[in-house]
């Protein structure tokens, strides 16, 4: 970018903020201004609707005055009341002029219809007629069905022209004021109906249309009983196409925005509260905003002048406020070489220069500070795993800053920490790694850093020196162990987590750190006899104890298999508990733990290969069943590895198989009992059949079916007793020999006991 960059900016700066304004108070002018002339729009549609419905409601009510006068006329109640045909002419004539007085060019009526359904007449202009044979008499005689006796409908006017003027009515729509003459307690059913032809509502309305105007009224069923195109008339509120239901016609006024045919409509409304019609006019949105867009075209002009006015101040004041900056750009062009092919102004050119210097710094301390982190545990694990010359370890020390404290602690000591287990928390093994960064953190602000080495993780485990300056034994201890409980304490109140801690012997010769290191780590594995959570010292481990020796608990050992060959899982349980008890009683070291705990791994897995249980059952992951077991330090955690790992999967296997066993010995002993029911059977024939012993198929059948043998077979027994009694003619004494039963009578007796009726009873009501 040019040299100016920060100039043209400035002036860009100017113009936008001087344009703002001005296009701002241009769009709210033109926006009042269209609202203005909206606001005026509507109030004129809504004084014309309340002309319109003033003028049609003047004749309606008009023509209702009239229609009421005629029907409560003696005439009208003489001829609804009494006998009435063709040949009563004088009674005729009297009701041709009451009716005359109602049809006038006033009133808009075209035809007054009057129809006796108790006597069976119908009377119009063009006459008499029997009304069980007007063509249309179904569809007049449905009005009869209208919710109110006073009614304005819109009905097809082809319902009220004889055969002889059909399809000559003016229109195709009447307007139908329907008065119910029914009268039940005095035998009176009858209709009467002053009909106005919709071609004639345009004659009430007396209004001029604006352009681009729509003018219709809807009855109150939302159809359209006037509209300027008469083929809209007879349709509904939706065929028009500016409302799609009528939902929008909830108030009783009111306007809204609608859309048809691609252009904006506003519409207005007015619902008649003495008929229930909707007076509605429909006019288009660009015919109302015309004369908006000229008040926009003027404003349009003015704010362009105002535009170039402001520009031009704009472009003045820049320059001049810009002098300075071009002064100071002049003055350090030597130091700025190649500025120009920059794409940046002059400012954020510099501040860039300053931006880099800073970040390179940054980002070389990070790497030299990451650098030291990673040599720095490097050389820490290195030294703890491996024995390196003191000289060597004390000069490394020194490199990392750690020399000064050396000079300072009198002994010193390894702490090892390990997480106890996740089996029961709201951990996942994957979060192990996690978890360790956490506890070093916390080991780091626990301890003062001048009274330690930097934690270190190997093989997940924790590893931390703390020195000290006492130089009392006995004091040196107990401030390691005040400082492991706090740590312990610590984890467990924040991470919810059990950790075990092991210290070793202290020390003075830093190249025992790495001795230090396995006392540590063999500390920790006491936690087999200890269990979770403890704090072990390795100088504690052997102290006034002797080596026992312990025998192996065979006794335990075969009871347990038992429990799991009867696929008892609670006595399996329990006697798993005692024997972990029998051999965790004796205090050994883990290697020496690991012995009882193989034999005993190698016994099951040589009972599963007995029962044909594959191995391949219990194997899951790289690992072997045996490394798995020799990784588990704590008792509680080998207990229940053998437990879920071993135990459980074999009763499992050993269950599903006996329930198969069990339910097929069930199928044969109920089959034997459908097929020799009427015999001498026993559970001892079906046991020597079956080459089982009795007493075992006896409990097997009841385990399965919850009965007995006997009780099934006398239920067996029973249903076929019922069977003959409703199907056969044989006697009951037949039945009951056939059943095996000593007597009739003894049958009697049970059937009775079973059913509460006799044998004989039964079939009775049976065949009834």
């Amino acid at each position: 970018m040019h040299r100016h960059s920060y100039l043209t900016k400035m002036i860009l700066f100017g113009c936008v903020l001087c344009t703002l304004p001005v296009i701002f108070i241009g769009l709210i002018s033109y926006w009042q201004s269209s609202r203005e002339i909206q606001k005026q729009v509507n109030r004129g549609q809504m004084q014309l609707l309340n002309q319109i419905n003033s003028n049609v409601e003047q004749t309606l009510q008009i023509v209702n005055h009239s229609f009421n006068q005629l029907v409560n006329s003696t005439v009208m109640n003489k001829v609804m009341s009494e006998p009435f045909n063709a040949n009563d002419f004088v009674l005729y004539r009297e009701l041709r002029r009451e009716i005359s007085n109602v049809q006038s060019s006033y009133t808009k009526v075209d035809d007054i219809v009057i129809v006796n359904m108790t006597n069976n007449w119908l009377i119009k202009n063009s006459g008499y007629y029997p009304f069980d044979q007007y063509l249309h008499r179904n569809q007049i005689a449905n009005q009869l069905l209208l919710g109110n006796n006073t009614s304005w409908v819109l009905n097809p006017s082809l319902w009220f022209y004889s055969e002889e003027k059909a399809n000559s009515a003016e229109c195709p729509y009447t307007i139908s004021l329907v008065k119910k003459m029914s009268d039940p307690s005095l035998g009176k059913s009858g209709l009467a109906f002053a009909n106005i032809p919709t071609c004639r509502v345009s004659e009430m309305l007396n209004f001029n249309l604006r352009d681009s105007e729509t003018v219709f009224i809807l009855d109150d069923q939302d159809r359209i009983l006037y509209h300027s195109d008469p083929d809209m008339i007879g349709k509904y509120l939706v065929d028009t196409g500016f409302s799609q239901s009528s939902a929008s016609l909830v108030q009783n006024s009111g306007q809204f925005q609608t859309e048809a045919g691609g252009q904006e409509y506003t519409a207005s409304y007015y619902r008649s509260p003495f008929n229930g019609w909707v007076y509605m006019s429909v006019i288009s949105i660009d015919s109302l905003t015309r004369e908006a867009k000229n008040i926009g075209i003027y404003t349009t002009y003015v704010c362009l002048g105002l535009l170039a006015l402001f520009i031009g101040v704009a472009w003045i004041g820049s320059r001049r406020m810009y002098t300075p900056i071009q002064g100071l750009l002049k003055q350090i062009a030597d130091k700025l070489p190649r500025r120009e092919e920059k794409n940046v102004n002059e400012f954020q050119f510099i501040s860039e220069q300053v931006q880099e210097l800073f970040e390179s710094r940054t980002e070389l301390q990070q790497e030299v500070f990451q650098h030291l982190q990673q040599s720095r545990s490097f050389f820490l694990i290195k030294m703890y795993q491996s024995i390196m010359p003191r000289q060597e370890v004390l000069e490394r020390l020194e490199q990392f800053g750690y020399g000064e404290r050396f000079g300072e602690w009198k002994q010193m000591s390894v702490l090892t920490l390990q997480i106890d287990g996740l089996e029961e928390t709201r951990y996942s093994r994957e979060d192990i790694g996690l978890l360790l960064f956490a506890v070093g953190n916390m080991v780091e602000e626990l301890i003062a850093p001048e009274w330690r080495l930097p934690p270190v993780f190997i093989d997940e485990t924790q590893v931390i020196l703390v020195g000290g300056a006492q130089d009392a034994t006995e004091e040196y201890h107990n401030m390691l162990y005040a400082l492991t409980e706090s740590i312990q304490q610590t984890i467990r109140q924040v991470l919810d987590l059990q950790i075990s801690i092991g210290i070793s012997l202290p020390f003075s010769d830093i190249r025992k750190a790495s001795a230090a290191y396995r006392q540590g780590l063999e500390a920790l594995k006491h936690r087999i006899v200890l269990g979770e959570g403890v704090i072990i010292q390795y100088s504690s481990l052997h102290e006034g104890k002797s080596q026992l020796q312990t025998d192996y608990p065979t006794l335990t050992e075969s009871e347990l298999i038992d429990a799991i060959a009867l696929t008892d899982e609670d006595k399996a349980r329990e006697v798993l508990r005692t024997f972990m008890k029998n051999i965790f009683k004796h205090e050994l070291t883990h290697h020496e733990y690991q012995i009882p705990m193989n034999r005993f791994l190698n016994r099951l897995l040589g009972v599963m290969q007995e029962s044909g249980i594959p191995l391949r059952q219990l194997q899951g992951g790289d690992l072997s069943l045996f490394e798995e077991l020799n990784r588990l330090q704590i008792a509680g955690e080998i207990e229940e590895w053998f437990w879920k790992r071993i135990i459980l999967p074999m009763i499992t296997v050993m269950k599903d198989r006996h329930n198969s066993q069990y339910q097929n010995i069930s199928e044969k002993i109920i089959d034997m009992i459908h097929r020799l029911y009427d015999t001498d059977l026993t559970m001892e024939a079906c046991a020597a059949e079956l080459h089982y012993n009795a007493n075992y198929l006896s409990g097997v059948f009841r385990k399965e079916t919850d009965m007995t043998f006997s009780e099934y077979l006398s239920g067996y027994r029973l249903t076929m007793a019922k069977k003959w009694l409703c199907t056969t003619n044989m006697t009951i004494k037949e039945i009951s020999e056939r059943l095996q039963f000593l007597n009739s009578q003894n049958f009697i007796r049970s059937f009775r006991k079973q059913e509460g009726v006799t044998p004989g009873q039964y079939r009775e009501s049976c065949r009834k």
